[in-house]
């Protein structure tokens, strides 16, 4: 903890971010990386920490030292309310950050079904109601708010002042964008070469994308059936494979949950990845990094047509945006694209171009500096709050 605080504390302006445990999803994405952003930015003048839930007490002591606190998707507790006390004494913004729709338990019935819970059994309810109403009451708390895209910042907003939620999309981390640069160099230095076969994937990581799955599993069972020389790759747990168990286990490649930088070799280990969601409030907004982290690898996606995905991807160029009914037609297209070494070479060579420009870990700091400030970071100079 020491070596955060010191990082933070070296700059004119220091937030810290609060996040229960880290882990290897949201913790990543929406704390460590715009951290390290922040910190390794020469010119930034705001220090960066972040802190645990084993940690909140010991923070008290710095509050008044702060800029502003983010709490990110950290349910009201009594340790964190003692610390937004704290924070709301020395005047110091709270700044709620989500990436789900999971701060409101009116979509607790669509949260559930969406991930695939058992609405049958009492104890789910009780555990995700719990769960979004102490997310609620962490956001009703905050002066103002941060989150990945525009459905979700619409979804927010009703519980700030106008204009108090901004935007700080998701993005590559430096290790994983240096590893990524490298497997997509060892494609060039290949001339896009593969073995014959055309290996789709989907990265599913936890079983709770069983339902998305389904969305292309009738089709892609269909295309592996109908064409000998595709297989399909899925990394992290799946539980439900459907009529695609029944395939020989050659055709059929399901491989364990790994950490984000090995991820990136199994992306790249894929000429066309799958990037399917349902159609409904809690899919919508979520974010399109399943595209830029394959993309960044030179990986061909199809994605479903969610506003993330389609402000993402130019259909045709630098991926594949469909609808249900398309699935049949986008997964044979693609096919036919990954055998065409020139023009899959052309196509992926643009979408990773555009992806490290707009995701890449040293891009981002203006965004999350001017995101900052909209949620209320006073500029240098104003002092404290």
């Amino acid at each position: 903890m020491s070596e955060r605080v010191g990082w933070m504390m070296r700059r004119p302006r220091r937030v810290a971010w609060i996040y229960r445990s880290p882990d290897t999803s949201t913790f990543r994405y929406r704390v460590s990386n715009i951290v390290d952003a922040l910190n390794a930015d020469p010119d930034c003048d705001i220090g960066a920490g972040w802190f645990s839930e084993l940690e909140l007490d010991s923070m008290h002591h710095l509050i008044e030292r702060l800029d502003a606190v983010v709490i990110v998707r950290y349910p009201c507790s009594g340790p964190l309310l003692r610390l937004m006390d704290r924070a709301r004494h020395c005047r110091v913004p709270l700044i709620f950050d989500s990436d789900d729709l999971v701060f409101d338990p009116e979509f607790a019935p669509l949260v559930m079904d969406a991930i695939g819970v058992d609405g049958e059994d009492f104890r789910n309810w009780s555990l995700w109601l719990a769960y979004m109403g102490q997310l609620q009451q962490t956001v009703s708390r905050c002066d103002a708010g941060l989150t990945t895209g525009l459905p979700l910042q619409e979804r927010m907003a009703p519980y700030f002042d106008e204009g108090r939620v901004a935007l700080i999309p998701n993005f590559l981390n430096r290790d994983q964008e240096r590893y990524s640069r490298e497997l997509l160099d060892a494609k060039r230095d290949n001339g896009w070469k593969s073995d014959g076969a055309v290996t789709v994937g989907y990265f599913s990581g936890t079983p709770t994308h069983a339902r998305d799955f389904a969305v292309v599993s009738p089709a892609l069972h269909r295309l592996l059936v109908d064409d000998p020389e595709v297989r399909l790759r899925v990394v992290g747990r799946l539980d439900v494979l459907g009529e695609l168990a029944d395939l020989p286990s050659e055709r059929v490649d399901v491989m364990p949950f790994m950490d984000y930088v090995a991820l990136q070799r199994a992306i790249a280990g894929v000429e066309v990845n799958l990037a399917p969601l349902q159609h409904h409030a809690f899919t919508a907004c979520k974010s399109e990094l399943k595209y830029f982290e394959s993309a960044a690898v030179g990986s061909w996606t199809i994605a479903s047509s969610t506003p993330a995905f389609t402000g993402a991807i130019t259909d045709g160029r630098t991926g594949r945006i469909v609808r249900a009914h398309e699935w049949d037609d986008a997964l044979r297209e693609s096919v036919d694209l990954a055998r065409d070494t020139a023009g899959y070479q052309q196509r992926a060579e643009e979408s990773a171009d555009e992806v490290y420009q707009r995701y890449g870990w040293d891009r981002q700091v203006q965004t999350i500096v001017e995101a900052l400030t909209t949620t209320g970071l006073a500029e240098v100079g104003k002092g404290r709050r």
